[in-house]
């Protein structure tokens, strides 16, 4: 499976942006797709996963209420859309897909990564 990330960029605070993964390969081998982000100097932060078939979702508290994961099966591609960002919200974001029933939170759950896109939130 081979992930591609786009739709970074910069915005101002409060602005919305929406991410796009695009996967090909063995898509059918997945299970789970998520976004994680790390900011500068620190580790990499889940953000939002969601099962590819019934499209259940997880989101990490601080995105909750601002970020919506979604997919679009027939065309292989996750979203993450993303509104009152805040300067806090600056990273770049990793899609990411696994294969197993695992903690979705978890880093290790994820097989598969994306180049990262970035996000950068002016004050």
């Amino acid at each position: 499976v081979q992930l591609q990330a786009s739709g970074g960029g910069l915005v101002q605070d409060g602005g919305s942006l929406r991410l796009s993964c695009a996967a090909s390969g063995r898509t059918f081998s997945i299970y789970r797709m998520a976004w994680f982000r790390r900011a500068p100097g620190k580790e990499r932060l889940f953000v939002a996963s969601i099962r590819w078939s019934g499209g259940t979702t997880l989101y990490a508290d601080f995105v909750k209420g601002r970020f919506t994961i979604s997919r679009d099966n027939a065309k292989n591609t996750m979203y993450l859309q993303m509104i009152d960002l805040k300067p806090e919200d600056t990273a770049v974001y990793y899609c990411a897909a696994g294969q197993m029933a695992t903690d979705a939170r978890n880093t290790g759950s994820y097989i598969y990564w994306g180049q990262g896109t970035q996000v950068t939130v002016s004050s």
